[in-house]
């Protein structure tokens, strides 16, 4: 009986689902009712925000914790330390991955104090190098001390044991996720848990999570050409936003971030009104709304986190470069648009679907079948980031032999026949129904289903603009497809980044030389 009724439950929301996709011809937001009439939100008196969404197809719930600060929120000389402080929560607390805290504390402490020495030391003008091996060598002693005291993983054996799954986290640009899903007799556990870490955190194993984070940048970024391709466009195309540094870090920003330093980033920036935390599955609202006053409602208000007001000054000419390497060559060029809350976002993402989304868009049909010029080509707006004045991005893998400037003269030419009001109401319309089907997808699941809600509340204001923009995608016309592209896909704005193969540049200079 119980099996059937799940079975009928999720058929239910199914079908509703499926009625949303299919009333293309009714507003979205008329039928924000429908939704609405299963969530819950309510705003803690420290200013933490959630949002609860009923959803009894299974017995589970899944747990988003959205904090809204990203790399863009860096300090000078410590980029990356978003993301140092995302691995540092799974650390554990005062009470979690610890047999002895004040012995630990203490140690840690100590540790910290000496690798500040040492990094004084190492930037002077003429350092001391006996002095820094003595540095050194203290601080490993520390560290060595505070290790004996560490329960490695046991944040992360808790969730598993109690039948946890998807204990994660991602850092951004514009923000910063923890999640994992738990059965829904286990949400007292999350609340726990979840209010214990950003109460009660730790840097246990500071330094040593630090060499993983070098591993993460030298696998991601230093290693793959089309990282340090992507790690290079973005510090040519923004010449004054923070979006020009790299989600990871420089190298020697990761090594000159201090325990001290990320505390005080944390104190900074994650104020609970930074926080946004979204709740789908099988749920009692008013059950969460007492676990969250219980356990989240005495994190100290503090001072909102301060707000990114570095403006990108317009660009005053297109900016190219190239990167040789031993591998295959890539093409990628940007033009600096806007951010999500502009008029112009919605037909700037239609734009980039019609231009490349699927094998019957233009750039694919003609790079990809047609031609057979690439092995790949997208075409999107919104990155790196879409808070605040974002980029469109055309990227292209060549087939081999073809020569980069045949691939970026034939984007460049389908970009002007947009320009030139070439796009037909039939590729909207199909872009339109694309975006729609995409939000279906999204809802399908409960982790997905908070994600949406809580990024959308954080960074837009209003979780309900996750159906609302479909009507402001409604209302974009052929007219202002071609508008933005003349606006916004000018040689003027446009950054251009190449990896060519350097074997292949030696071999074309060298046949040169020889005429």
């Amino acid at each position: 009986m119980f099996i059937k009724q799940q079975v009928n439950r999720g058929i239910s929301f199914s079908i509703f689902l499926l009625f949303l996709f299919l009333i293309s011809s009714v507003s979205w937001a008329q039928n924000l009712e429908a939704f609405e009439e299963r969530v819950t939100e309510f705003t803690l008196e420290n200013g933490l925000h959630f949002i609860i969404v009923e959803r009894d197809i299974a017995p589970v719930a899944s747990f988003m914790t959205f904090v809204n600060v990203g790399s863009a929120n860096e300090p000078v000389n410590h980029t990356g330390i978003a993301h140092i402080f995302e691995h540092m929560v799974f650390k554990g607390s005062k009470t979690i991955g610890t047999t002895d805290w004040e012995s630990e504390k203490e140690a840690i402490e100590k540790m910290d104090k000496v690798y500040r020495a040492w990094l004084e030391e190492k930037y002077n003008p003429n350092p001391d190098q006996e002095k820094l091996d003595r540095l050194w060598e203290e601080f490993e002693n520390y560290q060595e001390q505070a290790s004996q005291y560490v329960i490695n993983n046991e944040f992360s054996q808790i969730v598993e044991r109690e039948g946890g799954v998807g204990l994660n986290a991602f850092t951004s640009a514009d923000g910063t996720g923890y999640f994992y899903s738990l059965p829904q007799n286990k949400a007292e556990l999350w609340f726990s848990l979840e209010s214990d870490r950003f109460k009660n955190p730790v840097f246990r194993e500071f330094y040593r999570e630090k060499e993983v984070i070098f591993e993460e940048r030298r696998m991601r970024t230093d290693s793959s050409p089309v990282g340090r391709l992507v790690e290079e466009f973005i510090s040519v195309a923004y010449s004054a936003h923070p979006y020009r540094n790299p989600i990871i870090g420089w190298p020697s920003d990761i090594t000159a971030t201090t325990i001290q330093d990320t505390r005080e980033f944390f104190e900074t920036y994650y104020a609970p009104s930074s926080f946004t935390i979204a709740i789908a599955g099988d749920v009692d609202p008013d059950r969460m709304k007492e676990l969250a006053e219980t356990y989240f409602a005495d994190l100290p208000a503090g001072e909102p986190a301060p707000k990114v007001k570095t403006i990108e000054p317009e660009q005053r000419g297109e900016r190219r470069f190239v990167i040789e390497d031993d591998s295959q060559p890539f093409f990628l060029a940007g033009y600096h648009t806007v951010n999500q809350m502009h008029p112009d976002w919605a037909p700037l993402q239609l734009l980039g679907s019609i231009i490349s989304d699927g094998r019957t868009s233009r750039l694919y049909r003609r790079l990809v079948q047609d031609e057979q010029l690439a092995l790949d080509v997208a075409a999107f707006n919104g990155f790196p980031g879409t808070k605040y004045s974002s980029m469109f991005l055309t990227l292209a893998v060549p087939n081999r032999g073809v020569p980069l400037e045949d691939i970026e003269n034939t984007i460049n030419e389908e970009i002007q026949k947009v320009k030139a009001g070439e796009i037909s109401r039939e590729e909207l319309d199909r872009a339109i129904t694309n975006a729609r089907a995409d939000l279906v997808r999204s809802l399908n699941s409960n982790m997905g289903l908070a994600l949406r809600l809580a990024e959308t509340h954080a960074q837009q204001g209003d979780w309900r603009r996750i159906f609302t923009f479909l009507d402001d995608l409604q209302e974009v016309t052929l007219e202002d497809l071609e508008r933005v592209a003349n606006t916004y896909l000018v040689k003027q704005n446009r950054t251009v980044g190449k990896i060519v193969n350097r074997q292949e540049t030696e071999e074309v200079a060298a046949s040169e030389d020889n005429l």
